[in-house]
Order: C-alpha cells, then structure tokens, then sequence
C-alpha cells in the first residue's frame, strides 16, 4: 500500500469527493480512515468531558509497583507519589478511575522536610488523613487531610490498590491473547494511557503539564520478558513465588503519565545489521519484538527504522533522548493508533510489517515531538498531529521518493479545496472539522517550508525541539501554578511552533516587515475556507494585479461565506521563459487589509507565467483568458514536461474547479484538457476523474451534452488505458499506483460503454447464469457488475433482481455485503427505466418481506446518482402519491426520504417545473413535512437551473465542435435507440405541465 492511500484514509472520510468511494462498481477500492497516533476525533471528545484538577498541587516523582495476574485478568499495586504544594490547601485530589479499588484506610501522607544546606530530604513526619472520597463522575480520588498545608510543602502519598486488566479493548493495563500453530494460547500485557488511561492502573495526576520522574518496578512470569520506557537495571526474586521475578526499571526522564509503558510478552527480538549514528555521545539500540512465528515477516523492518532514525537525528541534531528504543509488534493490537511511548512503542503487526516508510516515519516522530517535547494540554496536540505528519511525508520524500508517486499533497489539498468550496462546509459532526483543521495545519507547515526554504524552517524546528524553557504566553507566566509547571522541561504550547519559525524568519528578509509566522497561519488555520487568487495581466502596460476573496465551487444565494475574509498569500510565480521549480521564494506577499497587489509582470506579453507552483499555497489560481490560452498551448506542445507533474495537475484541476464554480468559462477549462491525449502521469490523470464525475451529474439529465461528454471522456480514457496496460507487461510486480490508476480508468471506461469492458464484465456474468446453483454463490467480481446492469440485457438485469430476493439468510457462506452491493447496483447502475419502475414496485408498493425499510433506503439513495433514476422516482411518486402517502403514515422517516429523493436532484428549469407539480399535491394534501421538503427543493432547484443555464450550451457548442463527424452521428443513433427503449428518459422533463402557483423565490430574490 502506497503512501497515498495512507493519506487518503487519514482524510477521505473529511470531504466523501474521492470518486473511488463513489464508483458503483469498485467499492473495494474505498479507503477507510485511519486514525494516527492521536485522533482528533478522541481530543474533541475528550476535551467535552474533561475535568481538570484544581490547581495546588505538583508531582515530583512517582514509584510504582506493579503485579498483574495476567491469566485472572487482575492487579494489584502500590504507588509512592512525591508532591509539592503551590498553593496553600488541606485536600489532595488525584485521578483514578471508578473501577479502580483503592485501600483508603491503609493511605499513608508524609510531610518531607529539606534540608536546604545539604538539598536533601529529611526525616518524615506523618499526617492524618480525616477521610477519603471517589467521586466516579469526575474520576478523582480526594484524600482530606486533618491539617492546613502552606505553598512550598513536600509530601510523599503511599496508596495501595487493585484492578482489572482490560480484555475487551486496548485501553489502559490491557491483554491479549493469541494461538500459535501448535494451538498453545499466549498471553501479553501492555499499556495504552492516551488520553487519559493512565489513571485505569494507578492513582495519578493524569494530564500532560505534570511531567516529572517515574521509578517501575514490575512482577512478572520468569518465562516472560517486561519492556518499559528505560532499560532494566535490576531483577529481584519475588518472596513467596518461585516463577515470577521481580524487574526494576531505570528511573526515567522527566515525562507525563500518558509516556508511561509496560509490556509482558514471550515475544522475541531482532536488531538491525545497521547501526544509529552516534548522538551526543550516545549511541540508541533499537529492538523489533513480535511473536516467534511473526518474527520473521519483520526482518527488513530493524534497518528501515534505523535509517528513519538516522534521518531524524540528523533533521533535528538530537537524538530521542533515551538509550533504547522498542518497538513492538501486538497481535490483536484493537487501538485505532499506534502507541508511541517514549522508548516503548505498540503497532499493530501489519503496520510495522508493510512495506512502506511513511507509516512507521509518522510514529517515530513522536518520540521527538510529542515525547521529547510534549504538549501542554491536548488542546495543542492538532498542531503536534499536523507537523509530525509533515514531517513523516518531507522524510518519505527524502528517502524513498518513489512511494509518494506524486501524490503528497495533492489527495489532502484536493479533497479541502472541495470541502471548503460548499456553501456549508463541515456541516456534520465537529469532529470532522478538527481533522481538516490538522490537515490545513500541515500544509501551511509545508508553505512555510517552501517560503522561507528548506534550511530555514528546518532550523526553526530544531530551535522548537531542542529549547528548554522558551518564553511563555503572558496568561501562564503571570500565574505563580502554571510557571511552576512551565518551568518542567520539554513541554510546549500551540504557538511555539509558529514563534521558533518566526525567530528564525526573522533573522531573514524572507516576510514583510512587521509580518509574522503567527498572523500569517491563523486565518490559513482557523478559517474553514480558502482564497482564490486571480491574476489580470496588462500586457501594454507591463504590469499585473492580485486580487484575493474566498474561493467557493458551489455558488448559492445562501452562502454564507465572509466576503471580508483575507489571507496574507505568497505569491510564488515562474515565467514561461524561466521554469526554475526550485526557486520557491515569493516575489511578493498579499497582504490582509492591503487590496490589490499590482507589480510589474515578470515576462513578455508573448510568454505565460505560473502562480503558485507546486501547489505552495493552499489556494487556487484564476488567470486572465490571455494567460490561460498560453499555458493551454504550451501543455498541448513538445515541451510539456518542463512543468512537473503536481504543477499540470494544479493548471488542469484550477481550471476546472473554477468553471464549475462560475470563475471561469467552461470552454477554457475544456481547451486545458487537449494536452490529455498525451499525458501519462497518473498524477495529472487523478484529480481529474472527480471532476468528471461532478460535472458529469450535472449535465446527465440533458441527453444530448451528456452523450457528448461521455464519447469525448472515452477518447481521453482509452489511449491511457492502452498505455497502462502495456506498461504493466514490463513490470514483475505492478507498483501500487498503476493498480490503481488501471482500476481507476477501467471503471470510468466501462460507465461511459467501452466495449471491450462491457464485452468482458458479460462474459464473467454469463459464468454466475449458466451456474446449476447461482444462489451458492457470486463467481463474479464486484468490478463486472455495474457494467452489466448498465449496458446489458433486461435478462442480465432480472438474473440479479432474483438473486437478492433468493439470497439466502443467517447463511455462514455468504456475506449480507453481496446482497447489498446486488441492490445497490441493481438501483444504480440501469439505465432502464423498466426496470427501476419494476424494482419501485416491488420495494415501495408491494406487500414484499424480501425488502426491509434499510432496502428501500439503500434503492432511494441509489437513485438519485442518475438523472434517469430521480426522474423515474418522481413519476413514480407522483402516480402513487395517495397510497405511498397513506402505506407510509406512520414512517414519517422514510415517507420523507421518498419525496426528498424524488424532487431534490433536479438542475433545470424543466425539472423547476415538474417538482412545481407536485408541489401542488402536497399542499392539497395537506402534508408539512412534504411540503417544507418540496420547498426546499425548488430553492435548490433555481440555484442549479442558474449553473445550467450560463454552462450547458458553452459545453455542447465546445463538445460539438471538437467530436468528429463520425463520433457526433454514432451519438445521435445512440440517442434514437435508447429514446426508443425509453421514451421517457430523461427528456421527459421539456414537456412543462402547468406548475401550481407558489410563493417559493430564492432567498434574496
């Protein structure tokens, strides 16, 4: 697996725009999210719970004793914890969770006093405790005591305590359990502690500001071996149990409790044959742990990590910190991130056994930032999260360029510039913004890269890891509690980042006077939009203006975008006559406040220019009709490829992005696409098929154009995939991308009716009808089916209909996801309009225990991907609307689905109209959600009419003038048939009944 589908899982589920989710007949290929070493999803919801300690106290050193009975699922503990009172106080309140028994009566407190002379402890005197309380809802565990302590006092609490070992998940002192081949059970303990899991094993002061010393000491099975954060510096015998041994572990360095980790396992080690390079004066050993019958699926993995490491201490001129590093292959490992404790991380066998860099580049990071320097709060964590990930794809790139393919930071980019360009983006679950907000923080980091170059921003950032005790904020360094803990070494805050990239900055003529990193990336990083750039170019005066203002791909009178909102942009740019791609200095920054940026123009009025190359900036580029012609020509000649391959994505997906967003001709857009013919870089290709995709529903309800467009995107298509397939002979084992891109080309050949792909998917379906027993099971690949619904016969189409109504239930052979993705297709795919009647028929009307309301559901939405399915749905509803209406009285849910489906997908002023109609049933009937449903609609209605009407006859006058002759009559004979097989689709919608006289106008209007 490629790095770019371990970008595309960490933000597909962000936007839904990634055309591979979409495809009908390749669901395979969706990437699911993974969530890295913190999700931001669990830092939203743990910020919502949390309950922080009061201030007034601070520990100063724990030690812990440990004995897990791992067979029983047991612990039990003791805890010996220093403090240090900031304030003056009679409580000491700890986190410990509810499960967690602690022995209040055998509490001990002690008053340590110091000898400042000598700067040791003395003699202790005790302290009575009055009482002790566990309050479940906050999990805290307050001990009272029987006298006042002042601001300066040290204490040393002694709790005892017993627990559960988790067996159902990967949370806190957790087991697992695994079976080798002989069919022996294995046992293995380790520890998770993010967020706040370290208070399930011991009572703690449980958030990130309390760093100080841990002392481990743990009981284990002599057959089995203890990992923690340090090496072992001693074993003891355990009185009493001559098969357990006693490990002490080295006092650690100053870290929080999230850090802490334990491991017991039988597993076995492997070393690299490389060796890290020496660090001040130390030298890290690194270890690779797994079960004895994995251990050896790992054995290329010890010298990738010390080459990721050698790499890193180099990026960051420090080593981690510590002597020793584990990493550790967990079976069964359920967490939904890896564990990177400092000097003791947990992945999930296959992550650390891929073959790939970034993943294990991602992790290894954290022991930089994240454990050498920790966050503050886990409200700073995003900015931790955005930088090690930028970091992890610069260090992929550096060291095998050839898994990124190109991709990095295209897949990110592009499916934000499509969440950010909607009317509303991000109006689900708050969550998902936090994602986006990591991702944007990553690419500005990468802007900043480019902008102040390289060496510089590498500077910043080991100023950043390296710095002690940096200046605060005034808000922590005025109150006496937070300095105390701010004086604890490695911590950081949110801005630091942006204050070290800014002293480093400042040492440079890089930024404006009086411009910082700090103001520069908070609107970037706040604001859930980006800008659009345009540049005009006068080409007798010799000069050029930048204008900026938000960039939105939907275009609605109800947007509610800030039309103040601005951005200080660099402008990057590179003349036609000087394509130099290295020089990422900017040339000039727009500045917020400012206006308009007017400059002299770079070149002559013969030569195009190039802004933001590369895609240094988040932001789209429009360009005067002049400029785009230039580059459209250029691409189109021998000298293509002197533009690299991320920069002819950015032209041809800006291009098209802003003609479907009304910023830009669509005939421009298209001209961009001659130069396709001859490309071959799957880089270039792969934005391009969501854009197909997105203009292709628009316009499908319109037969003519959409004809049109599907014949020119085969003649786009089918050359690459020529070129794909021949390549691939050259290959002894295909690179992921090519894999990929085929599958990619392939199914979008075979919607548009390739017919060597149709010829083949009906030859693999014909093995599935000719079976003596079809209702067994499905011989035929998923990626086949569509295409048969699609463009087969109405037998092909009925086989499959019988196939869900005889699929047989609570079957151990067969899985519920075939009989889903049948009917999904079955809804999807036909072009019949028969047949979808046939299948609303048996769903919606008829008394059929073969269809569950999740059925109806899954057909409802299925049809409105096609214009000849919500048509066909709207007839459908309108015929029957007194039966449906009364059959689904008491489904308001599903009643409502219905209509919305019916009347929600229409973009013209014909389909205004007929949606008008049934508006009219509605409001006889008397119906409020129908009608506020309906209503709602013809809002949508006349804001898409808007877009058809300024692009439907530019891209068929386009469309028709660069099809042949030949082309152009095969489409109109094409259109006959069909008409014919058809007579109602889709342009059903030109005939206009007399619509019902509404008060429905556009807001604004």
């Amino acid at each position: 697996m490629s790095i770019q589908f371990f970008i595309m899982r960490r933000l597909a589920f962000i936007t839904g725009i990634l055309l591979i989710l979409t495809l009908l007949n390749n669901p395979s290929n969706g990437l699911a999210k993974v969530k890295r070493s913190v999700d931001l999803n669990d830092v939203y919801q743990y910020q919502s719970r949390q309950n922080r300690l009061p201030k007034g106290l601070r520990p100063t050193s724990y030690r812990l004793e440990i004995e897990p009975s791992i067979y029983e699922a047991k612990f039990k503990g003791r805890v010996r914890i220093n403090i240090t009172w900031t304030d003056t106080s009679d409580r000491i309140i700890l986190n410990a969770h509810p499960d967690l028994a602690i022995d209040g009566s055998g509490i001990k407190v002690k008053e340590l006093g110091v000898d400042e002379r000598k700067d040791i402890i003395t003699p202790a005197t005790g302290i009575n405790v009055a009482g002790t309380t566990h309050n479940a809802k906050k999990s805290w565990y307050v001990i009272e005591l029987e006298q006042m302590l002042r601001n300066g006092t040290k204490c040393e609490i002694d709790m005892k305590f017993t627990g559960n070992i988790t067996t159902n998940k990967t949370s806190g002192l957790f087991r697992r359990e695994y079976v080798d081949s002989a069919g022996k059970s294995h046992m293995v303990l380790g520890t998770y502690f993010r967020l706040d899991n370290a208070q399930n094993m011991f009572p703690c002061f449980d958030e990130p500001p309390y760093k100080t010393k841990y002392q481990l000491s743990v009981l284990r099975p002599k057959n089995m071996t203890a990992l923690s954060n340090t090496e072992l510096d001693r074993s003891t015998d355990a009185p009493g149990k001559p098969d357990f041994v006693w490990d002490h572990f080295k006092e650690t360095p100053e870290m929080s409790t999230f850090q802490l980790a334990l491991a017991i396992t039988d597993f076995e080690s492997i070393s690299p044959t490389k060796m890290v390079n020496e660090m001040n004066g130390t030298r890290l050993n690194v270890k690779i742990w797994a079960r004895k019958e994995y251990i050896d699926s790992l054995k290329n993995v010890p010298d990738k990590v010390v080459e990721i490491i050698n790499y890193l201490q180099d990026y960051f001129n420090c080593s981690i910190g510590l002597p020793k590093l584990d990493l550790m292959a967990m079976p069964f490992y359920t967490a939904t991130k890896s564990s990177d404790n400092w000097g003791l991380m947990f992945f999930k066998e296959s992550e650390l056994s891929g073959h790939q860099l970034w993943n294990i580049a991602y992790e290894l990071i954290y022991q930089w930032i994240g454990q050498y320097r920790t966050p503050f709060r886990w409200s700073d964590v995003p900015v931790n999260k955005a930088l090690n990930s930028f970091l992890a794809s610069m260090t992929t790139v550096d060291i095998n360029p050839d898994e990124m393919n190109g991709k990095w930071p295209m897949t990110v980019l592009y499916s934000l510039y499509y969440e950010f360009g909607k009317v509303f983006p991000f109006s689900r679950v708050a969550g998902i913004r936090e994602e986006a907000k990591s991702a944007k923080t990553e690419l500005i980091f990468r802007m900043f890269s480019y902008t102040l170059g390289k060496d510089l921003f590498r500077k910043g950032v080991r100023r950043f890891v390296q710095q002690e005790n940096q200046e605060q904020s005034e808000e922590y360094s005025t109150n006496r509690y937070w300095l105390s803990l701010i004086r604890t070494p490695r911590i950081f805050f949110a801005d630091d980042i942006y204050s070290r990239l800014n002293d480093v900055a400042n040492e440079t003529n890089n930024l404006p006077e009086g411009l910082t990193i700090n103001e520069i990336a908070a609107p970037w990083i706040g604001r859930n939009r980006v800008p659009l750039v345009t540049v005009t170019r006068d080409y007798e005066a010799g000069t050029m203006m930048f204008s900026q203002k938000v960039f939105l791909r939907e275009t609605s009178s109800r947007v509610v975008a800030k039309s103040n909102y601005e951005w200080d942009i660099p402008i990057v740019m590179l003349p036609q006559d000087n394509l130099n791609f290295s020089n990422t200095k900017p040339v000039a920054w727009m500045t917020k406040g400012n206006g308009n940026l007017t400059i002299h123009d770079i070149t002559d009025k013969n030569s195009f220019i190039i802004v933001n190359p590369e895609e240094i900036g988040m932001f789209p580029v429009n360009y005067d009709s002049c400029n785009w012609k230039m580059l459209a020509e250029f691409l189109q000649g021998p000298n293509r490829q002197m533009i690299p391959v991320l920069t002819r994505a950015k032209l041809l997906h800006d291009a098209w992005n802003l003609a479907y967003g009304g910023e830009l001709c669509f005939e421009t857009a298209l001209n961009m696409t001659h130069f396709l013919k001859n490309e071959r870089s799957h880089v270039v290709w792969e934005p391009l098929f969501t854009l197909i995709d997105h203009v292709g529903r628009r316009i499908e309800g319109v037969s003519d154009v959409y004809a049109k467009f599907e014949v020119y995107i085969r003649s786009l298509l089918e050359p690459l995939y020529e070129y794909l397939l021949e390549s691939s002979k050259s290959y002894r084992e295909e690179p992921s991308w090519m894999i990929h891109m085929k599958g990619l080309t392939k199914n979008f050949l075979c919607r548009v009716g390739y017919q060597s792909c149709i010829q083949e998917a009906r030859e693999q379906f014909k093995k599935w009808m000719d079976s003596e027993e079809p209702d067994k099971g499905n011989p035929v690949s998923n990626e086949f089916i569509c295409p048969v619904f699609k463009w087969g016969t109405k037998e092909e189409w009925e086989f499959g209909l019988q196939r869900v109504i005889n699929f047989p239930k609570n079957s151990l052979e067969r899985k519920q996801s075939e009989r889903t993705y049948l009917l999904k297709t079955l809804a999807g795919c036909t072009r019949d309009l028969l047949s979808i009647e046939k299948l609303l028929n048996m769903t919606l009307l008829e008394e059929n225990s073969h269809f569950t309301n999740s059925d109806i559901q899954l057909v409802l939405s299925m049809l409105t991907g096609s214009a000849g399915g919500y048509l066909t749905l709207y007839h459908f509803l309108k015929q029957n609307w007194n039966v449906l209406k009364e059959r689904y009285k008491d489904d308001k849910h599903l009643w409502d689905g219905i209509v919305s489906s019916a009347t929600s997908n229409f973009n013209t002023q014909e389909g205004y109209d007929l949606v008008s109609g049934l508006h009219c049933l509605s409001k006889q009937s008397g119906l409020d959600s129908a009608n506020w449903i309906i209503e709602d609609a013809l809002k949508n209605i006349l804001e898409e009419t808007k877009w058809n009407e300024k692009n439907l006859k530019v891209i068929n006058s386009w469309l028709t003038d660069n099809l042949s002759k030949d082309l152009l009559d095969s489409i109109d004979a094409a259109n006959i048939s069909h008409t014919i097989d058809n007579p109602h689709y889709p342009l059903v919608i030109l005939s206009t009944p007399t619509p019902c006289i509404t008060t429905i106008q556009p807001i604004g209007g």
